[in-house]
């Protein structure tokens, strides 16, 4: 397979020579296991673990590779594994905090182009959870596009598009139906040569099936929504790269029934373009949007211009990001106290067993 058509560029090939790796070839990580790998190249796939090095040099899990990371990979013996010797640099990546109570980054997936951001038309329809994949589409350095899918379950869905684009006014929306593969047309522009497409969703929404559609044969499981609530089940366990054969690199991960944000920077005001604009007329240049006086956001919420809702929406938002930046200031403040206590440690040992000479 040519490396081109898994979207390899002049950018990487540079990363790649400056490493000096030799005995390594260039590859990229199509499906993540726990501490195993499924690395494409340009003349076959390989299993792969990273090398030791690469393990005892990592500070936390984003030293590790993730589904659309390029690597410096060193091929396998006749019998075996190969090795992951070194990550080239990222240009795009999605993160979310790490499931559990720890403070900790997880990237979900690498280098993408596009990322497609895929709600329901069904029950499970719900702008505010839209407003949160948007606000990562903004912070990961892809191109957000706006996917409502099951679109032939409603009876106008012009008017959900809509809705979600006055969310991101300036990202695409399309509405589409797997059962109607016509309408997926629409998603295939952004699937070109060279081109990686990531799929974000929540369980449910159909994420497997556009996979299959795209790609022309099921791949993905699928399994049936419940009509009750419109919930579903983790189909995709894992995330994984895949290459469509007209061209373009899809990437599918997981349903998330919860996305929690990680340190999105300053995608607020991607994803909140309209409540940023109105900001800026505010009296006060650090006002909060709530209980000062002269906050022009407040008034066009007052004036129906902007939707209470959503208001509110941003206020919740803008208070996870907060009270995420001080988790991971209080972790980073530990972790310092930590590598002091060794450093002290390892001191205190050496004046010791220098004082006994």
């Amino acid at each position: 397979m040519d490396l081109k058509e898994l979207g390899w560029t002049d950018a990487f090939a540079q990363s790649f020579a400056a490493l000096n790796a030799d005995g390594t070839v260039p590859g990229r990580i199509a499906l993540e296991h726990t501490h195993i790998y499924r690395v494409l190249t340009d003349s076959t796939e390989w299993l792969a673990r990273v090398s030791g090095r690469l393990r005892h040099e990592a500070d936390d899990r984003t030293d590790f590779p993730a589904v659309g990371d390029w690597v410096a990979i060193e091929p396998p013996p006749q019998s075996g594994e190969a090795r992951i010797r070194a990550i080239l640099p990222r240009f795009s990546r999605f993160s979310r905090r790490a499931a559990g109570d720890r403070t900790e980054e997880q990237i979900v997936a690498a280098n993408v182009n596009t990322v497609f951001l895929v709600g329901g038309l069904d029950q499970n329809f719900n702008p505010r959870r839209i407003e949160r994949y948007l606000l990562v589409g903004w912070d990961s350095g892809a191109q957000p596009v706006i996917v409502l899918n099951k679109a032939d379950l409603v009876d106008d869905a012009e008017s959900f598009v809509s809705e979600v684009r006055r969310l991101g006014p300036a990202v695409p929306v399309h509405a589409i139906s797997t059962r109607q593969p016509e309408t997926l047309d629409a998603l295939r522009q952004y699937l070109t040569r060279g081109q990686t497409v990531g799929l974000l969703g929540s369980s449910g929404v159909g994420k497997s099936s556009i996979v299959n559609q795209l790609l022309g044969h099921e791949l993905m499981a699928t399994r049936d929504v419940r009509i009750a609530d419109s919930r579903g089940r983790h189909t995709t366990t894992s995330r994984q790269l895949v290459v469509l054969p007209g061209g373009g690199v899809l990437i599918d991960t997981p349903g998330m029934r919860e996305l929690q944000l990680w340190e999105t920077g300053d995608a607020l005001g991607g994803a909140f373009a309209d409540i940023e604009e109105r900001a800026a007329e505010c009296r006060f240049r650090d006002c909060r949007h709530r209980t000062e006086p002269g906050c022009a956001v407040r008034a066009a919420a007052d004036a129906g211009e902007i939707p209470p809702e959503r208001l509110e929406s941003y206020h919740k938002l803008r208070d996870e990001q907060a009270y995420q930046a001080r988790q991971q200031d209080e972790r980073a403040q530990l972790d310092q106290k930590r590598r002091n206590k060794v450093v002290t440690r390892a001191l205190n040992k050496h004046l010791k067993d220098k004082g006994k000479a």
